[in-house]
């Protein structure tokens, strides 16, 4: 299996910035695409940033300009870059991983349990 940990989230005031990290572990083979969703109260589940194997990105128009998303292969780490953070980004942020195992060669998605963060005066 893949252990995914997250951290970085917390209260911020508008304006603030916040980096977040995932840090992928386990019996992992190779790691695809990585990306970050989140999901605010009432709402569904929404794709904020991707980035493949080869550090291509994708960004939700909502956080583009204002977020990046990068990765440390050597660490199977994904980070989340926000800036200019506003009360709508307010939400739990969930890390994935799309990755293949020593014993199990099909890639699979993982998810973490997510990380809170609030933009509020």
């Amino acid at each position: 299996q893949v252990q995914l940990v997250e951290s970085g989230g917390g209260l911020v005031q508008p304006g603030g910035s916040l980096r977040l990290s995932c840090a992928a572990s386990g019996s992992i083979l190779s790691i695809n695409a990585m990306g970050w969703y989140r999901q605010a109260p009432g709402k569904q589940r929404e794709l904020v940033a991707t980035i493949t194997s080869g550090s291509s990105t994708n960004y939700a128009d909502s956080v583009k300009g204002r977020f990046t998303i990068s990765r440390e292969n050597a660490k199977n780490t994904v980070y989340l870059q926000m800036n200019s953070l506003q009360p709508d980004d307010t939400a739990v942020y969930y890390c994935n991983v799309n990755a293949n195992l020593r014993r199990d060669i099909n890639y699979r998605n993982y998810w973490g349990l997510g990380t809170q963060v609030t933009v509020s005066a």
